[in-house]
């Protein structure tokens, strides 16, 4: 079986985010799409929220599953039994970061490859931030988020 992880920070889940992960259900067997847990970041919701919504929002795909890691993300790779990394890339300002993350990855692991997945063109310009921000500012993000991201951040921010 063929299977990847895709790591991020899902802070909330965005509809590109699901737009990668619907890319990358079809081209590999198994998708673990799994929360990282980043001691440098200070996430608006916890770990445990995070997965909620992702596990709500993928409750339609059968070649999934969702989980959260501490630690190096190619040691959970290996422990999950992936064989490559998905990592989304929006512009050509996601590139240079994601590429040296790509080769210290390889350099730590090489039988894990990373696959670059870009999102449909409608969603380069979305990202998580600006969806906190918006709701942030009780503004509609129902275009950009699942349903069940648009409670959370409605109950983050009465």
């Amino acid at each position: 079986m063929n299977k990847v992880i895709y790591p991020g920070t899902f802070d909330p889940v965005t509809y590109g985010h699901i737009d990668v992960i619907k890319r990358a259900t079809e081209l590999f067997d198994f998708v673990t799409v799994t929360v990282a847990v980043n001691p440098g970041k200070k996430p608006l919701f916890t770990t445990e929220e995070r997965v909620e919504m992702l596990k709500e929002s993928l409750k339609d795909f059968e070649n999934i599953a969702v989980d959260s890691f501490n630690g190096l993300v190619v040691d959970h790779a290996i422990g999950v039994g992936a064989t490559g990394i998905i990592r989304g890339l929006r512009a050509v300002s996601d590139f240079e970061y994601e590429f040296q993350m790509a080769l210290m990855n390889r350099k730590l692991a090489d039988e894990i490859t990373t696959i670059f997945l870009m999102p449909h063109e409608k969603f380069t310009y979305l990202n998580s931030t600006i969806i906190r921000n918006l709701a942030s500012l009780h503004s509609d993000v129902g275009d950009f988020v699942p349903p069940v991201v648009q409670k959370y951040l409605k109950r983050k921010f009465k």
